[in-house]
């Protein structure tokens, strides 16, 4: 790796080259290095915000589930097998679905090397259990810190190969220059009085950054994860799938997904005023029966996620508890999962519960006590969690909230993870590559199988030397200029701060307008108070020091990214879309599925029409460019033995 000190419009600029830079240090981020390295491509390095920070290092849940090709019984599985089940969650390329599943025995296995300790039996069988959307017993875990495991470990590996890593730097421009990537300026975390940026010259950028979780407010990512998917649309990467969110039920503080067995010990669900008081067990207000209560909490351990399909009264459908939640903190209430007493009065009668919970929790030989006592008997790592982090379930109730998840979508990939832009990579969650609708834990399982794929590319066709400094610096001195000016302009100490509560508010607005629950009307008037948002930018967003830049460039993002997603969501709407996934379109011609709901919760389940589409989009204003296409089904390539063999040792099928 090469630096050198260059001029920038008389600002002095420190500009590395070099290869490729991965972007993020989560699992996936750290895996493209490792990969990159091991398949010869060691002029690479690794630019982060935070080396620590980043969801796979900081989230979780009861039993956090990695997915891949079943290892274990007589289950008749395959790879075509697990790639149909991908491609069925809709709106899903087929090409994806096959690479991830031919790819996830080979990443499973480097993480067990790496020493993940997943579990397996005195035979060397690696068990399986059934995931949500899971025809098979595909999934497995490691407990709840599944995926900072995978991380700890990657970046090991990375560290012992001496990978460099840019900590504290975060990306405020993606520079490109004919529709091929040139580079990134980075802002230096620095604390100095004087704002430091760098910028890194390369061939290949594999951007790794995470869901773009701080657009939203009620959110379950970490409070060190933001992303930066709005620089990536800036610079003209087409987004893909963007309507399709995950939204489940979460603990406030710390954030921390209640599914599985926090669900499935059967807490009871209370509320209180403001003030912690007025203590009311709200579910027991709307089921029939205690006994219909208790098995739809149950089932929200299996069916965690929101899903506009398990919302109408039907036998299975526990999503109505996810809105009874919304509905009573839209009161001006909080609320919270108690395990200390049983929900209703006295002991339950496991014997009258639904037949799939009465005989899970027989199984797990669990009909006695407390929901404490239960969840302690079934999980005892699932209490651990939250005694870390100081709150004993024995002694007091976990606050929850309705939050943000999982972003489906992202950015757009062909099947080696290239945008279209060359030159960028988007893997991780970043990137795009699922449906509607996807197993659990097959994000972990993508984001390893997309970094090493794009890792393989750069190998076999990206391995230029870095282009000559004065050639990226001429190419791009407008969009680096235009950052320092910005940045510049930006710092006011003697004005108020506004970085930060601009943020706050359009979080705020977007958990509000662009949610779980979704009305065309709303989503309309947020996505104009974004355009007047970054419409008056420059005049408006002020920090009191160089050290707070940081935030500027953080809402500069996050208002991008809130106004490309705002408008996929209303042009869903706008060409016929309904309600799926873990969304729900308010329809006037729709029906009500519970008396005393309001209108806003009369809606259409989508009936697959746009199953096999996919909506891409392209950032712009004051109107984005979006078009729908044919999702690319599963390939069935010739797998004759000695063709494949031949194309191998010609080009190891790369291309």
């Amino acid at each position: 790796m090469k630096n050198e000190t260059v001029s920038i419009n008389e600002h002095e600029v420190s500009l590395y080259s070099c290869n490729t830079i991965v972007v993020g240090s989560g699992a996936a981020g750290f895996n493209a290095a490792s990969r990159l390295f091991d398949y010869g491509v060691k002029d690479c390095a690794i630019v982060t915000e935070k080396q620590t920070g980043g969801t796979s290092r900081n989230t979780g849940s009861d039993k956090q589930t990695y997915y891949k090709v079943s290892l274990s019984g007589n289950d008749a599985d395959s790879v075509y097998s697990m790639a149909e089940t991908l491609f069925s969650g809709g709106s899903m390329d087929g090409d994806i679905a096959l690479c991830e599943a031919a790819s996830s025995s080979e990443s499973f296995m480097r993480l067990v090397q790496l020493g993940v300790p997943f579990p397996r039996n005195r035979y060397g069988e690696f068990i399986g259990y059934k995931t949500d959307h899971d025809p098979y017993r595909r999934a497995t875990s490691v407990g709840p810190y599944t995926s900072r495991m995978m991380t700890e470990r990657l970046e090991a590996e990375v560290m012992s190969k001496g990978i460099p890593i840019f900590d504290g730097h975060q990306v405020i421009r993606v520079l490109t220059h004919d529709n091929e990537v040139r580079g990134l300026l980075c802002l230096v975390q620095s604390g100095n009085e004087e704002p430091q940026y760098v910028v890194f010259n390369c061939r290949n950028v594999v951007y790794a950054t995470g869901g773009p979780a701080a657009m939203y407010a009620e959110s379950v990512f970490p409070g060190v994860q933001f992303g930066a998917s709005g620089l990536a649309f800036e610079a003209g990467v087409k987004g893909k799938n963007l309507t399709e969110w995950q939204y489940g039920l979460a603990s406030v503080r710390p954030r921390w997904n209640v599914s599985g067995t926090y669900m499935q010990a059967m807490p009871r669900f209370i509320s209180t005023d403001s003030a912690g008081k007025d203590e009311k067990e709200f579910l027991l207000d709307f089921f029939p029966s205690r006994e219909e209560m208790l098995s739809r909490v149950f089932l929200k351990g299996y069916q965690w996620p929101f899903d506009a399909r398990k919302v109408s009264g039907q036998s299975s459908q526990s999503s109505i508890v996810d809105i009874l939640v919304y509905l009573e903190k839209q009161k001006g209430r909080r609320v919270f999962l108690d395990y200390r007493s049983n929900p209703g009065s006295g002991a339950i009668d496991f014997s009258v519960l639904e037949p799939e919970a009465r005989d899970y929790m027989e199984k797990a030989g669990a009909c006695f006590g407390t929901p404490f006592e239960r969840l302690s008997h079934m999980n005892r790592p699932a209490v651990d969690f939250y005694r870390t982090h100081g709150i004993d379930l024995a002694l007091s109730p976990l606050e929850i909230s309705l939050c943000a998840q999982h972003n489906n979508g992202g950015l757009a990939t062909d099947l080696w993870w290239q945008t279209n832009i060359a030159g960028f990579f988007a893997v991780g969650e970043v990137a795009g590559t699922h449906g509607v609708y996807r197993p659990g834990g097959a994000a972990l399982n993508a984001g390893q199988a997309g970094s090493q794929r794009a890792a393989l590319f750069i190998s076999a066709h990206r391995t230029e030397t870095p282009r000559e400094a004065a050639e990226v610096v001429s190419a791009c001195t407008g969009a680096i200029s235009e950052m320092i000016e910005l940045g510049r302009k930006a710092v006011k100490k003697t004005e108020p701060e506004t970085a930060r509560t601009i943020l706050h508010s359009q979080a705020l607005e977007m958990s509000a307008a662009a949610g779980p629950f979704r009305t065309k009307s709303k989503l309309e008037v947020f996505r104009t108070l974004i355009e007047k948002k970054l419409a008056a930018f420059p005049h408006e967003v002020h920090v009191t020091h160089p050290s707070y830049l940081a935030w500027v460039f953080r809402l500069r993002d996050v208002l991008i990214s809130q106004f490309t997603y705002v408008s996929a969501m209303i042009d869903y709407v706008d060409t016929g879309g309904k309600s799926r996934g873990s969304a729900l379109y308010a329809d006037s011609a729709g029906e009500i599925p519970y008396p005393g709901l309001s209108e806003g919760f009369r809606f259409i389940i989508d009936d697959g029409f746009r199953q096999g589409d996919v909506q891409e989009i392209s950032y712009g204003l004051p109107s984005c460019s979006i078009h729908w296409r044919t999702v690319r089904p599963i390939p069935h390539d010739d797998s004759f033995f000695e063709n494949v063999w031949r194309m191998y040792r010609e080009n190891q099928n790369i291309w």
